[in-house]
């Protein structure tokens, strides 16, 4: 389990938080349960190494508040516009038997051991994360599937996955699918266009059709009807 320090805070005032945040802090609230919020500030730096690690807003920390600890879940992250920085955290306490609605992400293991990705199947993720209710103080890391002997075709539903009786998908009435191993894509080599056939073919009529033309139409002797007809002045 995570670890934070985090200290009690007085701040009242915009100037406050800045003067927080400018010495290197990120200030934060505590929330939940029958205690009353907390403000506290924690440091940027060590928040920031929590951050960088995966699944941080589904792992519970160990909150040290001036010597006293408490588990709590980050819940949100408020971050600057233009740097990107975090600059507030909200941290719900975790209260026995208080359910709450969380995302968990899948974990994949074993993609040696699956038959059907050695032979060139594809494992399509259809949800990387699962929305669970469940006690806080029950929530799952990860939820894993073992790819142990999977062939293609086959799927992976919520029902696959075994889950703490108190533990439910918020999704209920229906066995929905978390990934499937498709059949690896075969890609065909591309057909010749059908307008360059046609090309090919116009221009082999045209080479015919010269051949085929009469000696005074080749030579450029075709007449208009009438021209012999015509008055002398006007074939000058």
């Amino acid at each position: 389990m995570n670890s934070l320090d985090a200290n009690i805070r007085n701040s009242k005032t915009k100037g406050d938080l800045s003067s927080i945040r400018n010495n290197g802090g990120v200030p934060a609230i505590i929330y939940g349960g029958e205690a009353q919020n907390e403000k506290v500030s924690i440091s940027k730096k060590l928040l920031k190494s929590l951050m960088d690690k995966e699944n941080f807003l589904s792992n519970i920390v160990t909150l040290n508040v001036d010597g006293k600890t408490q588990n709590v879940l980050p819940r949100e992250i408020k971050y600057h516009i233009i740097t990107d920085e975090p600059i507030h955290v909200d941290f719900l306490r975790v209260v026995p038997g208080v359910k709450i609605r969380i995302e968990v992400p899948v974990h994949f293991i074993n993609h040696e051991k699956s038959p059907g990705l050695k032979r060139g199947g594809v494992l399509n993720i259809v949800r990387r994360k699962v929305e669970l209710r469940c006690p806080s103080e029950k929530i799952p890391e990860n939820l894993v599937i073992d790819l142990d002997g999977v062939e293609i075709g086959e799927s992976f539903k919520i029902s696959s996955i075994n889950l703490d009786s108190e533990v439910k998908p918020t999704i209920q009435g229906r066995d929905f699918v978390i990934a499937t191993l498709a059949a690896p894509t075969v890609m065909k080599e591309p057909e010749k266009p059908a307008e360059a056939d046609a090309a090919a073919e116009g221009a082999e009529g045209a080479e015919g059709a010269e051949g085929d033309k009469p000696a005074a139409e080749a030579a450029g002797g075709d007449k208009k009807e009438g021209d012999d007809n015509k008055p002398a002045e006007e074939k000058k």
